[in-house]
């Protein structure tokens, strides 16, 4: 299982399983495979923002 990671300025939670449609990311898709150019969805910042949290 993927680890989830959060957005430290909004605090927006990233889910593997659940992925991000929006922006082309299907579910199952590691965080270390996401494009280095994708953005958070709900407030712009940059993949480098996100951390990785414990469930």
């Amino acid at each position: 299982m993927s680890k989830k990671y959060r957005c430290t300025v909004c605090e927006f939670i990233y889910d593997p399983a659940i992925g991000d449609a929006d922006s082309g990311i299907a579910p199952g898709t590691r965080f270390e495979d996401i494009p280095e150019d994708w953005y958070c969805p709900a407030c712009g910042a940059t993949k480098q923002d996100f951390e990785a949290i414990d469930d």
